[in-house]
């Protein structure tokens, strides 16, 4: 037997020896493993995020010229990672429980690391969206890093971890787009791929020396069959699972609803047109920046009172805050709701990753935080489109209304999935 299979069994004074958990088997680890990926999903999400100030620009390049299809293939381009992130997650997660985590920490790293300069001599808009969907099938950094975050850490402590692992995530996508106004004007748009490629690589590296796992496939398999034999292991109850899976892509949805009408609404509120496109990145800015607050601070709240109880309330409050932004007449005061939203904002996805890892078995773990990460994907991806529909048909104003809706709603659903 190896010396991880041992550790594994822990003889207590009376009885049967006592598997240990995952958790317990890699608490002298999980402190420095989170530091590791707060610091991987940052730098690869600003990697991921940089290019969205110069995407049209690199389009044009790759010989695209009529206005609307640098339009149309920007989109795509931009959608195509988070499509290919949403659909491999399970997959991952599954995965990561039979082979381990770092295992695949150090995939997504590596494989981002490469495509991501790939990208960078790129000489047409088809590679460039086909990058940018291997970057999303082989990455998943931060995805990765919520399965090893949510798994290692205690479970007194899960919520306050992986709301800081959620703070690493929320600053990677709020200094992207500032990174990438200025990189390019200094070693030009090709270069800053090759500069996100080596920032990635960092990651990888740090992942590759620095991370720890006390992790082996026979332990697994010894995990698997004691889980199976013994009575007390926990049932999996999918309602509660399916209501969490449906608030966290409802939590994306509403979020990223606002996101193709919101330069037309700024607009509408008496913002120039010279200064229009700068005032409406810093109000998109503006959630992110609140939840960069609040994420560490709720899921530590969450230890102490309950994941339930803070999911509700943040879902009141967000879907509150969401009312007031229809009858804005200011841009500054979408912005300030746009804070406040997201500091309420904050504490749901680490609280749902919480409760989605408690509501399976210690096997199932990766597997059904992939599931979770692919929901809230499908969110991000759904959310753009239902929001301009319902901005073209009913007005701009009826966006808020409709998504303040929805996040009230969610919170009757959690309300009833707290009772089963």
């Amino acid at each position: 037997m190896s010396r991880t299979s041992e550790s594994l069994l822990q003889a207590p004074a009376i009885g049967k020896p006592r598997l240990l958990s995952y958790a317990e088997r890699n608490e002298d680890h999980w402190r420095r493993n989170l530091a590791v990926c707060v610091f991987g999903s940052f730098t690869t999400l600003v990697s991921l995020s940089m290019l969205l100030p110069f995407l049209p620009l690199y389009v044009r390049q790759l010989g695209v010229e009529a206005p609307g299809a640098v339009i149309q293939w920007s989109g795509i381009a931009f959608g195509a990672t988070f499509l290919g992130t949403g659909l491999t997650a399970p997959l991952w997660g599954r995965l990561a429980d039979r082979y381990g985590r770092k295992a695949m920490l150090v995939r997504a790293a590596v494989g981002m690391a490469i495509v991501m300069s790939l990208i960078g001599v790129v000489h047409s808009v088809h590679q460039l969206v086909a990058l940018r969907l291997l970057a999303g099938l082989v990455g998943g950094y931060s995805s990765a890093s919520t399965v090893m975050v949510g798994s290692q850490a205690p479970r007194e402590r899960a919520g306050w971890a992986l709301g800081v692992l959620s703070t690493g995530a929320l600053a990677g996508n709020l200094i992207g787009p500032l990174v990438g106004g200025f990189l390019p004007g200094w070693i030009g748009i090709r270069g800053t791929f090759f500069a996100g490629g080596a920032m990635i690589a960092v990651a990888a590296l740090l992942t590759i020396f620095v991370v720890k796992e006390d992790f082996s496939p026979a332990d697994q398999a010894l995990h698997r069959a004691a889980s199976k034999a013994s009575v007390t292991t926990r049932k999996t109850n999918y309602a509660v699972v399916a209501a969490l899976l449906v608030t966290a892509m409802m939590v994306l949805l509403a979020n990223m609803s606002i996101e193709p009408i919101i330069t037309v609404y700024i607009g509408s509120l008496g913002v120039h047109a010279d200064h229009l496109t700068r005032v409406a990145g810093l109000v998109m800015a503006c959630s992110a920046f609140g939840s960069m607050f609040t994420a560490a601070r709720l899921g530590a709240l969450a230890d102490r009172i309950g994941s339930w109880n803070v999911i509700i309330g943040c879902l009141v409050l967000t879907g509150l805050v969401m009312i007031p932004q229809a009858f804005v007449v200011a841009w500054w005061q979408l912005a300030a709701l746009r804070v406040l939203m997201g500091m309420t904002l904050a504490g749901l996805l680490p609280s749902i990753a919480k409760l989605a890892r408690q509501s399976v078995d210690e096997s199932k773990t990766g597997q059904m935080l992939g599931y979770l990460q692919s929901a809230q994907f499908s969110g991000q991806v759904v959310g753009p489109v239902i929001g301009g529909q319902i901005g073209v048909m009913f007005g701009l104003d009826a966006v808020f209304f409709a998504t303040g809706t929805l996040l009230v709603a969610c919170a009757g659903l959690a309300q009833w999935a707290r009772s089963r």
